[in-house]
């Protein structure tokens, strides 16, 4: 082979390297999934989102139908304000409820949307009246044992 032709070998192999980095890099950052389609907001508030990211997945049925846009604290409730993209395509009733999940044992944070049967739409803007908090796995296993420790000291 003479050198040309090997230096564009090489060159296109590093070519498809970064590429293929790059892909990984987006893959891992959740980017890749960067949805152009139109969104409308809502709100839910939390006592307490556990691992829940910026950009994670909003689910319904096991469908993505939107992602976590922002995640705030208001100071008067003492609760987590998150802010939804859903798109425009979904719409959810009023009494739609909104929980915080896990993939898995330990996988990644989402919140899953249960629909109800209010035949009224929840607004762009609107804020979803019923949530529920993420389960910690950490509070979990400290509410068995300290229950254990109790079992054997009423004895």
């Amino acid at each position: 082979m003479n050198r040309k032709l090997l230096d564009l070998w090489v060159g296109f192999f590093v070519a498809i390297g970064i590429a293929a980095l790059l892909f990984l890099a987006l893959k891992v950052g959740n980017l890749s999934a960067a949805n152009f389609a139109e969104t409308y907001t809502l709100v839910a508030k939390f006592d307490n989102i556990g691992g829940l990211k910026v950009r994670g997945p909003v689910k319904s049925a096991g469908v993505v139908v939107g992602r976590v846009a922002d995640i705030g604290f208001d100071p008067l409730s003492y609760e987590a304000v998150v802010t939804l993209k859903i798109e425009a395509r979904y719409r959810f009733p009023k009494d739609t409820f909104a929980s915080i999940l896990t993939a898995g044992l330990l996988g990644e944070q989402y919140i899953g949307l249960d629909v109800g049967g209010d035949e009224a739409m929840l607004q762009p803007g609107e804020t979803i009246a019923k949530t529920q908090s993420a389960v910690v796995l950490e509070k979990l296993i400290s509410q068995f044992l300290f229950n254990k420790a109790s079992e054997g000291t009423e004895k």
